[in-house]
């Protein structure tokens, strides 16, 4: 979920009108014309009178972004860590469950002090929660009384896999009286979607 606007874009000879999407990872236009522009193959940036200029390996293309256009340009130029997209701070209660991405519990424990991966601690500020398969997601109930008022549950699961798909994950948290308010990639691999108590259940 990243942000989004309305533009035009000159790529190619051609003017295309439709909205452009800048996400964690990449750069998205839809329109008269679609085409993505993934942040590892971007060779130059810059902003300057309202316009966003990319190069990248399969060609180069100029954004009319307005006053958003230098804002694009540092987000791409500067893009956030996963412990930053995942709202990781230091002095979090942070439990874990099923998780088994070393860098990632590597990274998690340079950052935060409070971290458990064998129990869930009282009042985490958030929680991960390795979902392999669907089967697992019965789980998520179970994990919500170890939640902080406003703490977050975070469901990690597969990319691309027909036996746990992002819908599941979704019923799955809403059925345990949760709301969805976040996905991110977690990995190559993975991807993570937050839960949180609705407000009038803090």
């Amino acid at each position: 979920m990243g942000s989004e606007l309305q533009c035009k874009v000159r790529t190619g000879g051609k003017t295309l009108n439709g909205k452009a999407l800048l996400e964690t990872s990449e750069v998205i236009f839809r329109g008269d014309s679609s085409f993505k522009i993934p942040f590892a193959s971007i060779q130059s940036v810059s902003a300057k009178g309202g316009e966003l200029h990319l190069t990248w390996s399969g060609g180069s293309a100029v954004f009319e972004l307005g006053d958003r256009a230098a804002k694009w340009a540092d987000k791409i130029l500067h893009p956030k860590s996963t412990a930053e997209k995942l709202g990781i701070k230091p002095g979090m209660r942070v439990s874990t469950r099923a998780i088994r991405d070393a860098e990632f519990l590597a990274d998690l424990r340079s950052k935060v002090a409070t971290v458990s991966t064998s129990k869930l601690l009282k009042d985490s500020d958030l929680i991960f929660f390795g979902a392999g398969e669907a089967s697992d997601l019965g789980d998520i109930a179970d994990l919500t009384p170890s939640l902080a008022s406003a703490g977050g549950l975070w469901v990690v699961y597969p990319k691309g896999r027909q036996d746990i798909k992002e819908g599941q994950v979704l019923a799955a948290g809403r059925a345990a009286g949760l709301l969805d308010i976040k996905v991110v990639k977690f990995s190559e691999t993975h991807t993570a979607l937050k839960f949180v108590r609705p407000k009038d259940k803090r």
